[in-house]
């Protein structure tokens, strides 16, 4: 499983959203909960907030496209199902 920093915005600069294309759909799930528990406590600066909200947004979007291509998938499946 992928490290996460425990602030986002790391202190060498790097961006928030840094390595999200590499996660698999179970890793981008569980840091997106962790994410959005972080968020929902309310203690981050706004700067951080902001950062975290980025982050969610790269991680709901990875999952999505995880789970769009599972259906491509087993649309062809079926598709091909169907054509035997």
């Amino acid at each position: 499983m992928a490290t996460v920093p425990e602030n986002p915005v790391t202190p060498a600069g790097a961006a928030p959203l840094e390595g999200v294309a590499e996660l698999s759909y179970e890793q981008a799930r569980d840091e997106l909960v962790r994410v959005v528990g972080e968020l929902e406590q309310g203690n981050a600066t706004l700067e951080q907030s902001l950062a975290l909200w980025e982050r969610g947004e790269a991680l709901a979007a990875r999952c999505e496209q995880w789970l769009l291509g599972a259906r491509e998938r087993l649309e062809a499946a079926r598709a091909a199902a169907e054509g035997s």
